[in-house]
């Protein structure tokens, strides 16, 4: 139960809060943005959504962490590729208002989605573990 918990965590995270946090003026309704990359945005927002959907099922209904547990590094580790390379190719984490979301002096998505990596090595570990005992 707990690397179900763990997993799902970070599937909220990218399915879930990151959607919360970007179909605003400050990314998909940016105008600033062009529509270009606002078109690429929904798509990575409504892709995320739908790995995440799945994930979910294959968590919960057909109880497989492991595939789970690959998408959500997958989909994390894209955005720690995107966030560490961003000087090569001009992105940022600073909104068009000029701020940049952190907590503890770390910007919330390298926190969260750090977070999510974690976890689901630790439910892979776990789940691992269990069916070696079992």
């Amino acid at each position: 139960m707990i690397a179900k918990i763990l997993v799902s965590v970070g599937v909220v995270f990218y399915a879930l809060i990151v959607p919360f946090f970007e179909i605003n003026d400050t990314h998909v309704f940016n105008p600033e943005w062009g529509a270009h990359a606002r078109l690429h945005e929904v798509w990575q927002l409504a892709t995320n959504c739908l790995i995440g959907i799945f994930s979910l099922w294959l968590i919960w209904i057909k109880e497989n962490i492991l595939p789970a547990s690959i998408l959500t590094m997958f989909i994390t580790l894209g955005f720690m590729i995107a966030y560490f390379t961003r000087n090569s190719y001009g992105g940022s984490m600073v909104l068009s208002d000029g701020t940049e979301k952190v907590v503890a002096g770390m910007n919330i998505g390298v926190l969260g989605f750090g977070i999510a990596i974690i976890f689901a090595i630790i439910a892979v570990i776990i789940e691992n573990r269990s069916k070696s005992v079992g």
